[in-house]
């Protein structure tokens, strides 16, 4: 009797091992997965500028709380998902407390903004992945 339990707890021990192992080759895996992830969402995928009317800007989110903006590029565009046009607006991100502060000032006038696109942004930078650096008022 004490052989057969002998051999169950042999038994028991090396399923207990592979059992660690499985989770350690796991967990590097989610590490190395988690690291690459956020080194893409660091790409700048493209870069510029764009001008146009500011419609708004605001701070919003339930616990995440972002920046977000809106500039009226101007003309219109069709969508086709949607019944006739509409106009060209082009939504965006501010990561940067004192280009949120610049923009409030300059909301309702015309603007050049400098961004970056990235891959993909990381929930608390932003919902669009385009995020603006840079204001500048331009002369009506």
């Amino acid at each position: 009797m004490s052989h057969i339990k002998d051999q169950l707890e042999e038994i028991g021990e090396a399923a207990g091992n592979k059992f660690k192992k499985l989770l350690k080759w796991l967990s590097v895996i989610a590490l190395i997965a988690g690291l690459g992830f956020l080194w893409v969402c660091s790409w700048t995928y493209s870069d510029g500028t764009r001008a146009g009317q500011l419609i708004k800007v605001t701070k919003k989110g339930v616990v995440l709380k972002t920046y977000e903006g809106q500039l009226n590029l101007g003309g219109l565009s069709g969508d086709s998902g949607a019944d006739g046009l509409q106009g060209n607006i082009w939504d965006f991100s501010v990561i940067k407390d004192d280009v949120y502060e610049d923009l409030q000032n300059y909301e309702g006038r015309k603007v050049k903004l400098s961004y970056k696109e990235r891959y993909k942004t990381m929930p608390w930078l932003g919902k669009t992945n385009y995020i603006v650096t840079g204001v500048e008022l331009v002369n009506e």
